[in-house]
């Protein structure tokens, strides 16, 4: 490493661990050039291995991915289970180095997906054939090449730790599970798992949800094969075949992989087209679950992939009303809501009451004219109701108009100059809908309107990295895919976004962070590009409300880092739709003053106010 780099790691330019990196990736290159791997080979194998130097460094994102790449011997012997044949599209969805498919035969199309940036970089290079992707390995039924369905999965999941979620107990299932949904019926998976991934009693449930619909074949304990890796945890070897039948076999245990390989069963693979239909498998009902994303009735096996087909993009159809709705009843001070100027053609009410002062009532909404595009399914099985379609016709409508006048951003605070050399500001939506009228479902159905259009690049912010699975259930919940969002925090401050098409999820602390020589706003700023004309949702949007900082009971306050990271972000995206979501907008009007230009309040021949402080 000294001679590659001319220094020693003293400057930091290179670590230990990087060396480690560089030795997988030379030996998976070095194995890839041997002959497919048979069992008498494996001992051979495990000296190759022991001769290897233990791994007495890692760093701190081998921590976070859990990147603990394959040895060979067991590598070798996870191939011999698989069985490949010529006519296999295979997957490996935690790539690493490409240590579990470096011994791979030909086969049809190998599909090696890895989340790590840098691993990804060597695997492009090592595997020139190899389709490769970056996504969340629990992802697999969302990734974005839908028709992608194999028939032969190999994998070594992180045990402990999930993209969005941190440390995770139950990371390798979820991989698992996802990699069984997306393999073709009749399809084998070779599975390294965690030791603790038994029927036991207390995994009982989680392990014949797994299996449903599923046969493993072989189940087999190593106890020291990880050891050149710096970890003496044991592990499990899984063969799975998906065809209904037994999930429990006999355990076979043995310390080393050299000692399974004398006594290792090579199970013969199904032919697809001979694979029995899967059978409907009813769960016990159980009051909680382990998982909480699960269903806690009797229900039949998890599809095995989500239907996307017989989706048809149709316009949201509403007449106008010249003369706005009559209010209902009043009760207390509160009508109930309705739309006051549309009708719209087959929508339904929304499942729970909605209301609004007698004040808001009183004053009818203009009229629009913009129709929004959706899914068919959204309409038909009412996922969307009709206050929030309403919504999505308001924001779409804003969104067609621009504020008079053109612009550039201030160069000092956050502020926008009138300038001819400027650009125009194309309008904000405020949805300032209380708890209950479903805000997260508006904003990704506001986002799929666009997307639908072509407009695939989105940015949606909240408050706290927990609500990206909420962001992510509401975007699945009217036809999206999970893995369409991605958290920024994912990449490394100074990192180039791997992906063009997509949703951005960032919290306002991650957007105002920066360091001396890179911002997470530059970042953004740089994935959107200056055309950028998609969807801005600043969810929870009060949290930019200190912007302006403000009179204190100590004095004159400064503006708060996060309004003015979401303010320059909308400064310099002028034709972005802005999206503001927020039950409690303001505590005071002074706190509003990150909506201010984008609704025409000041500064604009909309409103009598030329700057904020009036």
């Amino acid at each position: 490493m000294e001679q590659l780099h001319g220094c020693t790691s003293a400057n930091g330019s290179w670590t230990q661990r990087d060396a480690y990196d560089l030795l997988e990736a030379g030996l998976a290159l070095h194995l890839s050039a041997r002959s497919t791997p048979l069992l008498e080979d494996v001992p051979a194998l495990s000296e190759l291995v022991d001769s290897l130097p233990t791994h007495t460094v890692r760093s701190e994102d081998q921590i976070r991915f859990q990147q603990f790449s394959t040895p060979a011997d067991l590598a070798a012997l996870a191939v011999i289970a698989a069985q490949p044949r010529s006519t296999d599209i295979v997957l490996e969805p935690s790539a690493g180095h490409g240590s579990l498919v470096s011994m791979l035969p030909a086969v049809a199309q190998l599909h090696l997906n890895e989340i790590d940036p840098r691993r990804r970089a060597k695997l492009s290079l090592l595997f020139e054939r190899a389709t490769i992707t970056g996504f969340d390995g629990a992802m697999l039924t969302s990734l974005s090449a839908h028709d992608l369905r194999p028939t032969v999965i190999l994998m070594n999941p992180p045990f402990s730790r999930s993209q969005g979620r941190g440390v995770d107990q139950f990371a390798a299932v979820r991989h698992l599970r996802a990699a069984l949904a997306k393999l073709l019926p009749g399809g084998r998976v070779v599975a390294i798992m965690p030791d603790w991934f038994t029927p036991s009693a207390k995994m009982l449930r989680i392990y014949e949800e797994t299996f449903a619909n599923c046969t493993v074949q072989t189940s087999c304990r190593l106890a020291k094969c990880y050891h050149k890796q710096g970890t003496s945890v044991a592990v499990r070897l899984l063969v799975i075949d998906k065809v209904p039948g037994n999930s429990k076999p006999s355990l076979i245990a043995r310390d080393t992989v050299s000692e399974l390989a004398e006594c290792f069963l090579i199970v013969k693979r199904i032919d697809p087209a001979t694979a029995p239909p899967a059978r409907p498998t009813r769960i016990k009902p159980k009051a909680t679950s382990l998982f909480k994303s699960m269903r806690a009735k009797p229900r039949t096996t998890p599809k095995i992939e989500r239907k996307l087909a017989a989706r048809e993009i149709v316009t949201v159809d509403y007449a106008k009303l010249e003369a706005p709705r009559a209010l209902g009843a009043q009760s207390g001070v509160y009508v109930p809501y309705r739309p006051s100027r549309i009708n719209i053609q087959g929508s339904r009410k929304h499942p729970t009451p909605l209301v609004e002062s007698v004040a808001m009532g009183s004053i009818p909404a203009p009229v629009p004219d913009y129709i929004p595009r959706l899914h068919d399914c959204i309409l038909n099985e009412a996922h969307l109701s009709e206050a929030q379609l309403e919504t999505i016709i308001y924001a779409g409508n804003a969104w067609t108009q621009f504020l008079p006048g053109k612009f550039v951003p201030s160069e000092e605070g956050v502020g926008l100059s009138l300038s001819e050399n400027g650009k125009a500001y194309r309008k904000g939506y405020f949805l300032g809908d209380g708890t209950g009228a479903g805000k997260g479902r508006q904003i990704a159905a506001c986002i799929l309107d666009n997307w639908l259009a072509g407009r695939r690049q989105a940015i949606w912010i909240s408050k706290n990295e927990s609500l990206l699975e909420d962001a992510r259930r509401d975007w699945a919940a009217i036809g999206g895919l999970p893995a369409d969002i991605q958290p920024l925090s994912s990449w490394k401050i100074d990192q180039e976004l791997p992906f063009r098409d997509g949703i951005v999820f960032v919290t306002y602390p991650t957007l105002r962070s920066q360091r001396q020589d890179a911002t997470r706003l530059k970042q953004l700023l740089d994935w959107a590009d200056t055309d950028f004309d998609g969807v801005i949702a600043f969810d929870e949007s009060h949290e930019m409300g200190g912007v302006a900082g403000g009179e204190g009971a100590r004095g004159a306050k400064p503006g708060s880092l996060q309004g003015i990271a979401g303010v320059l972000l909308q400064n310099h995206l002028p034709d972005a739709r802005v999206l503001y979501a927020s039950a409690t907008g303001a505590s005071d009007v002074n706190n509003l003053a990150y909506a201010v230009h984008r609704m025409g309040t000041f500064n604009s021949p909309l409103k009598p106010y030329m700057w904020r402080t009036e």
